[in-house]
């Protein structure tokens, strides 16, 4: 059977996200991003256009690498500011019916106790459309700004997170049964107190006693999303991700992380096709093919490579302003974003090279043309990469996702690779075709009550 094309809307709560400097084009209206006019828009845009979901992503700290400071993160808004992303999810919900929501919060953000009540809160108010991108953070200056004096090595802080879905999981599949709640008026019994219980945890770095807060709702745990594919984040996932979001210069290497993850989730003794695959990309289209060009002509205009450069280089944690054109690049270890480390190295990218990868602004694969063309592009990324679907980055909003709408959905639709109607059900039922909650095989199952 022939797999439909999975599209999240890629978004963050701020004015610049990944395609940089775009900000300052004159028909851009991110900076509107403070008002809820704005995102409420972009929700119902979305669900016309069918839609899997929006992905929030987020940070907790600022890109301070790139000459050493923040100066060129705040003049070109590089993710700064940031609202909390936790926030538009209510509003956005309430103007559709289907729309899922993936929303990023790092594992560090606040006790997990706190947050499992804050996560099935927000899967209530969405009648079960709600996931959740789990961070552990890779920005020093978040460090900093609460307290610490250094981000903890990549793989402990896998380990830390590993704790945290433990607990969460205790809390979500543990807690409450599914016939606690009553709401018996007559016999004035909201629920069974035999059928709820308080969860108990003494780790490594969490201790948590007590009983969650909210009752059951519709998906228990909300879909896990997850984006680290270095070696200890591909473990991660096997053991936790339902959807991965991975980044692949080409179809070749999204292939071979792909077929990596699903081997992985196997030997975890899940299945392969339980976790969906999300590469990142960005689409300039348009009604003509010349159209289209103008269009991506016009956004070069505006875009500023350099800006994605200070992105990259907090990604990497190399200042690259200090080196020049083409003078070679020892990216070696970092504590940052390993996968994006490593993939620099194996190109063996120079600051040349690296601004020309970055001339719209982002560096993910970029997709110019018709509706028609950018189809075909896409389809072939699905076939040949062995994926799911796209995060689909914005680049001048809110027309970017309008043309796609527009000229693409159409035609993928002609084709058979996308849907025409949502179905029913909560997001993880509308992703997976199955049930409303986790699998048996998932390792949360193992503390459901």
């Amino acid at each position: 059977m022939t797999k439909e094309i999975l599209i999240n809307a890629f978004n963050m709560n701020s004015v610049g996200h990944i395609n940089h400097g775009l900000w300052a084009h004159p028909r851009d209206q991110s900076y509107k991003y403070k008002t809820l006019d704005y995102w409420v828009s972009l929700a119902k845009t979305l669900e016309r256009g069918l839609f899997d979901g929006i992905f929030l992503a987020d940070i907790v700290g600022v890109y301070d690498v790139y000459q050493g400071s923040a100066d060129l993160t705040l003049r070109e808004s590089i993710q700064l500011p940031v609202n909390d992303p936790l926030l538009l999810i209510s509003a956005m919900a309430a103007v559709t019916r289907h729309l899922g929501f993936g929303v990023t919060v790092n594992v560090n953000g606040e006790p997990p106790y706190l947050f499992a009540r804050r996560m099935s809160t927000l899967d209530h108010l969405t009648e079960g459309r709600l996931g959740w991108n789990i961070v552990t953070g890779y920005l020093d200056s978040a460090a900093r700004a609460v307290g610490q004096d250094a981000q903890a090595e990549h793989d402990s802080r896998y380990e830390r997170a590993d704790e945290y879905l433990e607990v969460l999981y205790k809390l979500w599949e543990g807690s409450w049964s599914d016939e606690a709640v009553l709401l018996d008026k007559a016999g004035r019994r909201y629920s069974d107190p035999n059928r709820v219980k308080p969860i108990v945890h003494e780790g490594r770095y969490y201790k948590a006693t007590g009983y969650h807060l909210a009752e059951p709702s519709r998906q228990r745990t909300p879909v896990l999303y997850q984006a680290g594919t270095s070696g200890r984040g591909k473990e991660f996932a096997s053991k936790h991700a339902e959807c991965v979001f991975i980044t692949a210069v080409d179809k070749a290497a999204a292939c071979k992380t792909a077929r990596a993850i699903r081997e992985g989730a196997v030997k975890a003794g899940r299945n392969g096709d339980d976790v969906k695959i999300f590469v990142g990309i960005t689409v300039i289209t348009g009604s003509t093919q010349s159209a289209a060009q103008d269009r991506y002509r016009d956004y070069l205009h505006y875009a500023n490579p350099e800006a994605g450069l200070a992105h990259f280089s907090a990604g990497t944690g190399i200042d690259f302003s200090t080196f020049e054109l083409d003078e070679p690049i020892s990216y070696g270890t970092s504590n940052s974003i390993q996968s994006v480390t490593q993939l620099a190295q194996e190109k063996r990218w120079t600051k040349r090279q690296l601004l020309e990868e970055l001339k719209i602004g982002g560096r993910y694969p970029l997709i110019v043309g018709d509706g028609d063309s950018v189809a075909s592009e896409m389809i072939s990324w699905m076939d040949e990469g062995e994926i799911d679907g796209f995060n689909l980055t914005r680049t001048v909003v809110p027309e970017s996702y309008e043309d796609f709408v527009d000229h693409v959905v159409p035609r993928l639709q002609e084709r058979g690779r996308y849907k025409t109607a949502y179905a029913d059900g909560t997001l993880r039922k509308k992703l997976f075709g199955a049930g409303d909650r986790l699998p048996d095989r998932h390792f949360a199952r193992s503390f459901a009550i």
